[in-house]
Formats: structure tokens, sequence, C-alpha cells
């Protein structure tokens, strides 16, 4: 039996129309997100956008009157001001976006490792954690740069994730020898990186490595995984209480 589907719909000149993706939305759709998003946390970030857009341009064209006065200096000024402040704009409305990110994801399991995976610049992250603890869901991320390998660990209990921390620096220094491996804690204490603070310090670190050696230290790094990539624990099985079978060691 034959089902009737909806007939296609076509544009101009017979084209068909490409269907929106809902998961990959375009640059307006995008924008108009973010705006939102800046706007929930912040009110007046739409207003302050708007004058750094409504300022610039109007910048531009009191320029244009001042140079020469003619009608196309005005214009050709109006224009470059309107492009910087679009410019502007773009910038501050991502800075409201991120903050309000923040503060949504500031407390949560996995925050520090969100925030880590935005640095750029040749940073290049895990994206699971590469230590977890199960039971208080402390956990370490790992990203690679030209400093070298940073290490970030987040968790109630600062000492655990210290501990973490330092086993997960050994291991990766008995793997990658004479590479740097920096560690930090992620959280809002004393003595520990804030979600605003942590892809800032990646920046000021003094760069140790090129390209070439990152991508050597990266397929190193293979080796020692993720929690993802590694073999879980077979059920049933402690690995704190297990023994070796002497029968079997012996050769019975």
């Amino acid at each position: 039996m034959s089902t009737s589907s909806e007939p296609e719909k076509k544009g101009l000149f017979g084209r068909r129309k490409k269907k929106a993706d809902p998961n990959n939305p375009g640059r307006i759709a995008q924008i108009r997100q973010v705006a939102r998003l800046a706007r929930k946390h912040n009110p007046a970030s739409m207003w302050l956008v708007a004058a750094a857009l409504v300022g610039l341009t109007a910048l531009g064209v009191l320029a244009g009157f001042l140079i020469s006065g003619s009608v196309l200096s005005v214009i050709l000024w109006g224009v470059t001001g309107l492009m910087l402040g679009a410019v502007l704009a773009m910038f501050m409305l991502g800075r409201f976006a991120e903050a309000a990110a923040f503060d949504q994801m500031r407390g949560q399991p996995g925050a520090i490792g969100a925030v880590l995976n935005t640095a750029r610049r040749g940073w290049l992250m895990d994206e699971q954690p590469i230590a977890f603890d199960m039971r208080t869901q402390e956990m370490v991320f790992r990203t690679t740069g030209r400093a070298g390998v940073v290490l970030v660990g987040e968790g109630r209990n600062r000492t655990k994730v210290k501990k973490l921390l330092a086993k997960e620096a050994k291991r990766h220094s008995q793997i990658v020898k004479g590479v740097p491996i920096h560690t930090f804690e992620g959280g809002e204490a004393e003595g520990q990186l804030s979600m605003e603070q942590i892809t800032k310090e990646l920046y000021k670190l003094p760069k140790k490595l090129n390209k070439a050696e990152i991508l050597a230290v990266r397929n190193r790094l293979t080796s020692i995984g993720t929690m993802a990539s590694r073999p879980p624990v077979p059920k049933g099985v402690d690995p704190n209480n297990a023994r070796p079978d002497r029968r079997a060691l012996r050769g019975r």
C-alpha cells in the first residue's frame, strides 16, 4: 500500500529549497540566541551593544564633516564608523554571553573542562576527563599547547583533587619526559582559578614547544588516553581489594 507524501517545495527557477537543520542554525539565528542569553543575564547588555554601534557610526559621520564636509566624505566615514561599531558590538555581545554562560555552569561538575575547551591559540583539549573519581566526582582535564601539557582539576574535596592532580602529573611526566607539565586547580576558593581566569592563565604560560612537537606530544599521550577510552573495570571486581592468583603465578 503506497503512502502519499507531501510535494517538495521549490523556490524560484524550480530549485529545491533546503530544509532548515535545527541542529545547525544559521548565523542570524545564532546571533539571536546569543543576544537572548546575554539579555537574560544582563538586561542592560543590549542597550550597551546598541550604544556602541550607534556611537561609532555617529563619530564616523562627525569625522566626515570635520575632515572635508563633502557628502562623499560623510558617507565613507559613516560607513567606516558603522563597520567598526558592528565589530565592537559583536565583541561586547560575545563577552556578555560568555559571562552569562559562566554563571549558568558555575558550580556544576565538568564546568572547568567546558571553559578549558574554549581556549584557542593552538591549545588542543581532550573532550573527556583523563581522571575521574566516581564516588566524589573529582576530575582532571587535560589540554596541550605550546606551553606543554596543562592539567586542571576540579571537585569539592580539594585534598583529593590535589592528590589526583599529583598522580596524573607523575604519570604524564613519565610518558612525555622533558615536556613541561603544569597543574592548576579550578574553583572559586582562594588559590584556585575561577572560570574567568583559566584561559587567561593558559595564555600567560611560557611557550616551549612548536607545532610539530605539540603533535608529537599528543601522539604520545594517546597511550594514556582518557576515562572514556580506558577499558572499564569488570562488574563485581573491586580494584582496591584485588589480589593476585598465586597458583597461576607458580604455573599450577
